[in-house]
């Protein structure tokens, strides 16, 4: 009998199969957390090939400073096909046995994760070989009767069932995104088509999300092969209308693991090859090859893997000896799934592939994926299709309203093309809310958001003008005059106030009782009724870009930086930031400042550099405090840093709301503009038409009715009274230890 299994006192943390960004910051979160709890932490180089060497040893928070920035994987990751013979096993579990370790935190791919599992499964029977053996003693094994094994999905791919997001996925999809943004400029001066093939071979998520993030023109992965016998002539059907209505060049971007209906493999030189021969294009083919596994992580990569390795520590103390366990995330919530019906999941679906099931297959990927794919071929058509007979047309006006936020012109492409493909007129209303009161109102059409999907700023103008009293006719008037069903807007809090104050007024103003549906877009993510708003995550990896660099400096004279990030009264971009980046304090203006924080943050400053630390990082929001600005505690930590550090300040500034959005920015503008037009258009064409807000919880659209808004918000601050995001203040805290020499 096994018995009961005892709580772990001690874990390891390995990293295998192919490198991906953020497997440093998973295990440092997985050391700093295991260290947390009590537990004696060791790191096991090479991976699994450093288990049968025997290459594992102790680690304690400063073997981990300096390392959540930093690409591929510290540990290093290797090949060792020793660990696949029983033999080679048998030399693990002794070399782990050895230094007390019965709980395991491997972050790899699905292949890692099964072999680690087939160890987990034969632990007993290794130990009770070691005692025969003689290797080890039969106390030592009673005490270590099972192996607790926790799995972090590490993979590029974004391929393993169990987790929405996989560790490197996103920061991967920058890269790509990076790369067809430059090649956007040069394709289009020569007119050219360009190829481009990205990793993936049996999950199109990087293509397919790569294709509606940069305005593919078309995209080939392996779930979904074109339909029909020729999918050459279908591609170069599609791309010879786009020349016709004078589009300077054509993307085509093709998963490694590209096939045909028949499950041939389709491959960039080939369709390369088809263009230049079928439609005399001037085609330049590029591989992108291992830049997207390389770099910096981005920011939600580093938030990711830090909150996936806290998890999996929690997993490892509260349930030691049970089923293994994958921890991922699943709309926006850190979940723990069976590793084996993971495992099983992620192969079946590949067999799927093998055996030409394609629509069981994108089935399975999940409805984001299909509605991804959907919404990429509305957005990749020359032109839209024909209104259906006998439809009404409505009349549907967009604009923005508060400050600028990457992504807002993504979102307006979306609804434009997606609202003119539903037969509908598309308004574009320039200068917001001002726009709207002067009629500064014109009609858009197909190709006048072509080259809007990467674009930040905002085209169509955006300010936080609020309507008076008296321009409330007036845009009763305007809305009468232009025969407007229903409107979009895409904005901050500014923008959620007039479109309330709007709404407040259809009983007085029979014009104003149209449909209104209100799309968060603002770097503060600062809006009810959506986890996230759009341009928050670029704003955030605005921040920890600009902040690396300035921990290099830091690094190099011995200071402390205190930088100062915007948020206006939600300290989401500093609470994130700060877990992004490393940062020992975040200030927060749901929390406030106080003397007797300030004292604490000296005293802990002061004891790290006289231990050896280097560098300090506190991160401050905009209006923590109106007393105890930022620069305040510079000089406070000037005065009382003495001769041991100096101190510097830095206000980044509107850096944050500038920039071209991040994929996953474009991605969100792009599922909510579709589903913000399908709703207006329901409701502009009900007897009783309901305005409302749209937002992303638990990972997908949810709606809520406008007329809540002031309930939601809390009273006299810009920011909403349920913010989840707060519940990661005890997870910076534990990565934030003062006695840290690096962060």
């Amino acid at each position: 009998m096994l018995g009961t299994p005892h709580r772990p006192t001690a874990l390891a943390v390995l990293t295998s199969g192919g490198d991906a960004a953020g497997m440093n910051a998973a295990v440092r979160a997985v050391v700093r957390s295991g260290l947390d709890k009590g537990l004696d932490v060791f790191a096991v180089n090479e991976g699994f090939r450093g288990l049968v060497e025997g290459s594992i040893h102790e680690v304690d928070s400063s073997d981990v400073g300096g390392i959540l920035h930093q690409g591929g994987t510290v540990l290093g990751t290797a090949r060792c096909d020793e660990f696949r013979e029983r033999d080679g096993r048998r030399r693990a579990a002794h070399h782990l046995i050895e230094r007390g370790i019965d709980a395991l935190v491997v972050i790899g791919g699905d292949g890692s994760l099964t072999g680690a599992n087939v160890f987990r499964e034969e632990w007993p029977e290794l130990l009770d070989e070691l005692v025969a053996a003689g290797s080890i003693d039969q106390s030592l094994a009673d005490a270590h009767r099972r192996l607790t094994l926790v799995g972090l999905v590490g993979s590029i791919d974004n391929d393993m069932f169990g987790t929405d997001m996989t560790i490197g996925s996103d920061t991967a999809l920058h890269r790509i995104t990076e790369a067809v943004d430059a090649i956007h400029s040069t394709a289009s001066s020569h007119q050219r088509a360009f190829v481009i093939e990205v990793m993936g071979r049996n999950c199109g998520y990087l293509a397919l999300m790569s294709a509606v993030s940069a305005g593919a023109n078309w995209v080939l992965i392996p779930e979904h092969p074109p339909a029909g016998g020729d999918w050459e002539e279908a591609m170069c059907d599609a791309l010879h209308a786009g020349r016709e209505i004078g589009r300077r060049l054509n993307l085509v971007i093709v998963a490694e693991g590209a096939r045909d209906r028949s499950g041939n493999p389709i491959t960039a030189e080939q369709v390369s090859n088809v263009l230049a021969d079928r439609l005399n294009e001037d085609v330049r083919v590029t591989s992108l090859g291992h830049v997207q596994r390389g770099g910096a992580p981005s920011a939600f990569d580093r938030y990711l893997s830090t909150v996936l390795g806290y998890a999996a520590v929690e997993q490892v103390v509260t349930a030691p000896g049970g089923d293994p366990q994958l921890i991922g995330i699943r709309g926006h919530q850190i979940t723990s799934s069976s590793l084996v019906d993971c495992v099983n999941k992620t192969h079946a679906l590949a067999d799927l592939i093998k055996s030409k099931d394609y629509e069981s297959a994108m089935d399975m990927r999940g409805g984001s994926f299909k509605e991804s794919f959907r919404m990429l071929r509305t957005m990749t058509r020359a032109h839209p299709h024909d209104p259906v007979p006998g439809q009404r047309r409505l009349r549907l006006g967009i604009l923005h309203g508060g400050g600028p936020a990457p992504g807002m012109n993504t979102a307006v492409r979306v609804a434009v093309r997606s609202g003119i493909e539903s037969g509908h007129t598309m308004l574009g209303i320039r200068n917001g809310f001002e726009g709207l009161v002067t009629g500064d109102i014109e009609e858009m059409d197909w190709m006048s958001v072509n080259a809007w999907v990467g674009r930040g700023g905002a085209e169509l103008g955006t300010n936080r003008f609020m309507p008076g009293e008296a321009d409330f006719e007036r845009i009763a008037d305007q809305i009468a005059a232009h025969k407007i069903d229903g409107l979009l807007m895409i904005g901050g809090w500014a923008g959620y106030q007039a479109a309330f104050d709007i709404h407040s007024r259809r009983d007085q103003l029979p014009a104003l009782a149209l449909p209104i549906v209100c799309l968060p877009a603002s770097i503060n993510n600062d809006l009810p009724g959506s986890e996230l708003s759009v341009g928050a995550d670029t704003a955030l990896n605005s921040i920890v870009k600009d902040v690396d660099k300035i921990k290099q400096s830091a690094v190099a004279s011995g200071r402390c930086f205190v930088v100062e990030v915007m948020g206006h009264d939600c300290g989401y971009l500093a609470l994130m930031s700060g877990l992004a980046t490393g940062a020992e304090r975040v200030y927060l203006p749901e929390e406030g400042i106080w003397l007797s924080d300030l004292t604490t943050d000296v005293a802990n400053l002061v004891t790290g550099f006289e231990g050896g630390k280097r560098l300090g990082l506190v991160i401050r929001s905009e209006r923590a405090d109106e007393v105890y600005t930022t620069s305040f505690i510079e000089a406070l930590f000037e005065r009382e840093g003495g001769d041991l550090f100096d101190v510097r300040g830095a206000i980044l500034g509107h850096v944050q709301q500038g920039g071209n959005p991040s994929p996953f920015d474009r991605i969100q503008a792009t599922r909510l503009a579709s589903k913000s037009v399908e709703e207006l258009i329901e409701q502009a064409e009900s007897d009783v038409p309901v305005s409302s807000f749209i937002g992303l919880k638990r990972g997908k659209p949810r709606l809520t009715r406008l007329a809540e808004f002031p309930d939601l918000m809390e009273s006299d601050v810009h920011r909403p009274r349920e913010q989840g995001w707060l519940d990661l203040r005890p997870i910076a805290k534990v990565m934030a230890r003062p006695s840290f020499p690096e962060s």
